[in-house]
């Protein structure tokens, strides 16, 4: 059986660590300040965490860009040349346009190697949802699944990835075009917190609307213990936050003391730079695989 690799890009939030472990590739989207045009690298390499987070709450504004079809096109045709069958997992297609830009690489190539095996896989979520994506297709190679197989079973398992999330200031959610500038400003005013899923197609949506930080923080692990798939083959948790402290630390523990499968791989990092700039410091989310996501907004 042929080996293959499996690729994703700069929303999955891997760290170096996780990346070896499962033998992980990932190609670099952009994160871009003022004229200053950097990688988003997933190990902070361009900028500290908590430094990329505290400009932002001092008013810097980041934007970022995705990963090429030229990007694509260029990794792809290594693979190839190494001999190797490639399975591409990319950001939600509702949120970057990195997915379309693997896509158009795929059939480029297919052209000058017919014989070539590539996949690619509308993940229809982002930041570590992306990645335990990523590691469960790992661990299905790792069981001797084929490339086949293996994208057979993660599009088929992707929509039970859940994504249960809240934002501390809807100010950046309003900046990247996620929600309603009157939303964002009634939010604040109001102390409104929405629980942000990836719904069906995709996109982030607010589902609820929860008045105060402990009243929404709650929620989500009411959420979660309703939705959760104990028993759930690859399951893994995984709790992100965008440089929450000591706050995040706390949640992330409440969600360890209401898992029903203690034994079960449980992460917990920072958001990385690209869906960061979107969601703004003291964000905070869980990632686990649960009931199928059906919501469309």
């Amino acid at each position: 059986m042929k080996k293959f690799v499996i690729v994703t890009d700069s929303c999955s939030d891997l760290n170096a660590g996780l990346r070896e472990k499962y033998d992980i590739e990932y190609l670099c989207m952009r994160v871009i300040e003022g004229i200053a045009d950097r990688p988003a690298d997933l190990d902070w390499n361009f900028m500290p965490a908590k430094t990329f987070y505290d400009k932002m709450r001092s008013g810097v504004r980041f934007t970022t860009s995705q990963v090429t079809r030229q990007d694509y096109a260029d990794r792809f045709e290594q693979y190839i040349n190494e001999d190797k069958d490639i399975l591409s997992i990319s950001c939600s297609s509702a949120l970057s346009g990195s997915y379309a830009a693997s896509v158009k690489a795929r059939e480029e190539l297919l052209k000058k190697y017919p014989q070539a095996k590539i996949y690619c896989i509308d993940a229809l979520n982002a930041c570590i949802g992306l990645g335990l994506l990523c590691i469960t297709a790992s661990k299905l190679r790792a069981e001797g699944k084929t490339v086949e197989e293996t994208a057979a079973f993660i599009e088929a398992n992707k929509l039970k990835m859940n994504q249960l999330a809240f934002a501390d200031d809807l100010v950046y959610l309003k900046r990247a075009g996620r929600v309603a500038p009157t939303s964002a400003f009634f939010g604040g005013l109001l102390k409104i917190k929405p629980v942000i899923i990836s719904d069906a197609a995709g996109q982030n949506v607010a589902v609820e609307k929860v008045k105060g930080r402990a009243s929404v923080t709650k929620r989500v692990l009411q959420l979660f213990s309703e939705r959760y798939e104990a028993g759930f083959p690859y399951q893994i948790v995984a709790v992100a936050h965008a440089d929450g402290g000591e706050e995040a630390q706390k949640f992330a523990e409440s969600v360890r003391a209401i898992m029903p499968d203690k034994q079960v791989e449980f992460l917990f990092d920072y958001i990385g730079p690209i869906v960061g700039a979107t969601v703004g410091p003291g964000t905070m989310a869980v990632y686990f695989f649960g009931e199928e996501v059906t919501y469309r907004a």
